[in-house]
């Protein structure tokens, strides 16, 4: 029994691996990679993406989009990525709002179709290129109350 119990252990994946993955979501997996964002950057569309990011995305990735003060982001597998790493940041405007309206499997991002406009997905898109530095927002305030190992 012991024995059997040794062979579900699962290993995280290589950098081999990671970046295999990472290129085939990036090239094959992730459409739109054409598609250019409306909104420009602007500081009232930075503030309005933020406000969208708040309404879906603050719950697994964090009020500064990466991951501060949330409790789980590094042991879901996959770990939740910051939205600053040069994993993220690779994906054309096109990418990253096709990701959040439908999400990507099967990494565990889910879908925003039906709860965010348009609209709402291109500030977001807009404010994830400009990111606060990590930490400097705080933590989303749902889990304020949680302590580190509960």
């Amino acid at each position: 029994m012991a024995l059997g119990l040794c062979g579900c252990k699962v290993k995280p994946a290589g950098k081999l691996e990671t970046a295999a993955m990472d290129d085939a979501k990036r090239w094959v997996m992730v459409g739109d990679k054409h598609v250019v964002n409306p909104l420009p950057a602007t500081a009232e569309n930075i503030a309005a993406g933020k406000e969208s990011f708040s309404h879906y995305c603050v719950v697994c990735h964090g009020m500064d989009g990466q991951n501060t003060g949330v409790p789980f982001a590094d042991a879901m597998s996959p770990a939740v990525p910051s939205l600053a790493s040069q994993q993220v940041q690779a994906y054309t405007d096109g990418q990253l709002h096709r990701i959040i309206e439908y999400g990507l499997r099967p990494s565990g991002m889910p879908a925003s179709h039906g709860i965010l406009t348009d609209e709402e997905i291109w500030s977001a898109v807009v404010y994830i290129r400009h990111l606060p530095v990590a930490g400097s927002v705080g933590q989303p305030p749902m889990y304020s109350d949680v302590q580190p190992g509960n």
